[in-house]
């Protein structure tokens, strides 16, 4: 057996997981400037998108599952972020929705997304590299989620 396979710095996870953690904590003084955690802020991102889906389409837009999303939706709901009510059609489903004081946290998040865009933004990385990056990695995403359509 080749010991450099077991190598950290031969691995390709530990770069996006690093990265990742760290693009997180980039978020974090605007996220707490707004009360609510990253994982929050995904959720809502998807409400302001389309306001009134089921916690499945969340959970699929998230790649989280149901169990991992239904405490973090409850907490949002504490919070008056967000409601949860029964679908009148089908009484098995959860159907949620903004509240206002979620609606509102959507101007305060605007301008969320190019603070990031800067920070990335360097002398050696440009912008359409990083558009590169985000178009492979949601290509990984396909590739390697459950949601993959044979």
């Amino acid at each position: 057996m080749d010991d450099t396979q077991l190598q950290l710095s031969n691995q390709i996870c530990f770069p996006l997981y690093s990265v990742s953690r760290l693009i997180t904590k980039a978020y974090k003084p605007y996220l707490e400037q707004m009360e609510i955690t990253y994982p929050q802020y995904l959720v809502l991102m998807v409400l302001w998108e389309k306001d009134g889906v089921c916690i499945n389409e969340i959970s699929e837009k998230l790649l989280l599952n149901t169990n991992t999303l239904s405490p973090l939706l409850k907490r949002m709901e504490n919070s008056n972020l967000l409601k949860r009510n029964r679908s009148c059609e089908d009484e098995r489903s959860v159907i949620i929705e903004l509240t206002e004081k979620g609606e509102n946290l959507k101007k305060q998040a605007a301008p969320v997304p190019d603070e990031l865009i800067k920070i990335l933004i360097t002398e050696n990385i440009q912008l359409d590299e990083v558009i590169q990056l985000k178009g492979m990695l949601n290509e990984w995403i396909e590739l390697l989620s459950d949601n993959k359509k044979q």
